[in-house]
């Protein structure tokens, strides 16, 4: 059977709006040599309307998420065995556990699983979570054929939990260089909808209102630049990121920058909101594994700021700053000194460039299309 007959079929957790579930979707839509059928352990979350819109099959097991079910796997069984599948790719610690075993016993060998994680703290991972993560680092030595980590510091995280070497590989996520790219019009559009000045200099942040995203590192070192006279503006865009959200209202009162953060809430039209941007920030304190808003803004021609987390000092390089996590001090500082470099419009569009430049080289969607491919071929031949 040549390479462009192979059937896929993606086992994931639940198809919401999260990093894995967006590789997921570009993979699918971007890898054509190959049939992709999707499940979903859960439900049709955010992105089964998508996958739909796009012709690619899914099917939701309605699991209750975070717990495993007798009924779900055994209709995860008869689909296997309905598909008959060459291949399975998993994604994330349930789907890698569950699919695993229900691929190994209907017979298939070529099983790659999918890590998308860089921490498993005790306090802030679930304890089901964690107990997943325990048994797949048990059984990955046999299971899977191959292990697909998207970050080397996934990678490096789960060699030290027992995962073996020899299988363990790191795959990029990649991006739709198309739509994520320069766009003047739309700088201007949002702008013009923000009432924004095109002078104006505006850092911004897409990420959920959570913990491990740390908006009250950002909106601290906010404080430091108003308090020295610095003028800006900050866009904080994501679920969560309303005036009706009470906690988010009290930190930015207490850190008296009520005057210069705008709260937008989640949007679709994240491509326009990068290139509104002067600079990205991300000020997560744990967790990231490879942040794709960083990717993104950076395809947009948009230098990025970004705590050292996960992947994103491989993803940002040299073309941007990369500070201590949970440190105000540092990020104000960072940000000052993009603020500053910034009234330099020639070596500031020089930065801009090799911003995309270095996601156009390292982390583009035929890329990681390209990458994958070779991991299934292996895996087949490995099993």
């Amino acid at each position: 059977m040549s390479l462009k007959e192979e059937k896929v079929l993606h086992v994931i957790t639940g198809l919401d709006d999260g990093g894995a579930e967006a590789v997921l979707y570009r993979l699918c839509c971007f890898e054509r040599q190959n049939t992709h059928i999707v499940v979903s352990l859960t439900d049709r979350g955010k992105y089964a309307d998508l996958f739909d819109q796009a012709g690619i099959d899914v099917f939701c097991l309605d699991m209750t998420k975070g717990l495993l079910s007798i009924q779900g796997i055994y209709k995860l069984w008869k689909l296997v065995n309905k598909i008959e599948p060459n291949i399975i790719q998993t994604w994330m610690y349930h789907a890698d556990l569950i699919g695993g075993i229900v691929g190994r016993f209907s017979g298939i060998q070529a099983i790659c699983w999918g890590v998308h994680h860089t921490d498993l703290h005790p306090v802030k991972t679930k304890f089901t979570t964690r107990l997943v993560a325990r048994v797949c680092a048990l059984v990955s030595g046999w299971l899977p054929a191959k292990i697909i980590c998207c970050a080397h510091k996934s990678r490096e995280v789960h060699l030290q939990f027992g995962y073996p070497i020899n299988k363990c590989v790191v795959i990029p996520n990649g991006y739709d260089l198309a739509r994520f790219s320069p766009d003047d019009n739309a700088r201007q559009r949002l702008r013009d909808e923000l009432d924004l000045a095109e002078n104006m200099p505006l850092f911004g942040m897409i990420a959920r209102f959570d913990p491990q995203k740390d908006h009250e590192n950002l909106l601290k070192a906010l404080s430091i630049l108003k308090i020295q006279g610095y003028a800006f503006r900050c866009i904080l865009v994501g679920n969560g990121l309303t005036g009706d959200n009470d906690e988010l209202s009290m930190l930015i009162d207490h850190c008296e920058v009520r005057d210069r953060v705008l709260l937008l809430g989640a949007r679709n039209d994240v491509p326009d909101i990068m290139n509104s941007l002067d600079v990205h920030v991300l000020s997560s304190a744990y967790g990231e594994a490879f942040p794709n808003v960083l990717s993104e803004a950076m395809a947009c021609g948009t230098p990025c700021i970004a705590t050292d987390v996960g992947d994103a000092g491989v993803i940002v390089g040299d073309t941007g700053w990369i500070v201590s996590a949970q440190s105000p001090q540092e990020l104000a500082a960072a940000m000052i000194q993009a603020l500053t470099l910034s009234k330099n419009r020639a070596d500031w569009k020089e930065r801009q460039k090799r911003c995309r430049e270095r996601i156009i080289e390292n982390f583009s969607i035929d890329k990681t299309c390209q990458a994958y491919r070779k991991v299934w071929q292996e895996s087949k031949m490995s099993a």
